[in-house]
């Protein structure tokens, strides 16, 4: 089962290789990771995605919650949460009539489109994993000739004091 963990942690030197290595130290891939300081510059935000039964998943959050460095451990519920990933992708152009086959892919997912040449169209998109994998299949009989994905970034629904 696909997990984002929420995890608030003291921004410090080395606490991104703590939380990656308790990863590693279970045997429990990372399937995204992403981090950014808060509004509080004392803290940053990681959030995680990962693949694994209830169990693994409950097991790896009181493991990140017993470490020193770390303020809050949430699971994210996907329903009860805003998550988002940011790609930038350059598509190959073999023929005049696919630079407009491509845009209007790109302006049916509302992507912007950063970079046109004649051999190749690059393209940004920010929406859930599923709309970009969507998106990609769409694209990928054109060619991808380059790929980056962020990760995912999350923050639960409602207000500070709503569960």
């Amino acid at each position: 089962m696909w997990s984002i963990i929420s995890v608030l942690v003291e921004n410090k030197p080395g606490i991104l290789f703590k939380v990656t290595n308790l990863f590693r130290s279970r045997n429990f891939n990372i399937d995204s990771i992403s981090v950014g300081v808060t509004e509080n510059p004392e803290f940053s935000r990681m959030t995680i995605t990962t693949l694994g039964d209830e169990k693994q998943v409950a097991q790896i959050i009181k493991q990140l919650d017993k470490m020193i460095d770390t303020i809050e451990v949430k699971r994210l519920d996907e329903k009860m949460s805003v998550y988002r990933e940011l790609v930038l992708m350059k598509i190959k152009v073999s023929k005049p009539s696919d630079s407009m086959e491509i845009m209007n892919i790109a302006k049916a997912f509302e992507c912007e489109v950063h970079d046109v040449r004649k051999t190749s169209i690059m393209v940004e998109l920010t929406a859930t994993p599923d709309r970009i994998n969507a998106f990609e299949d769409l694209v990928r009989g054109f060619g991808i000739i380059d790929i980056a994905r962020t990760g995912i970034c999350a923050l639960a629904r409602g207000g500070a004091d709503e569960s």
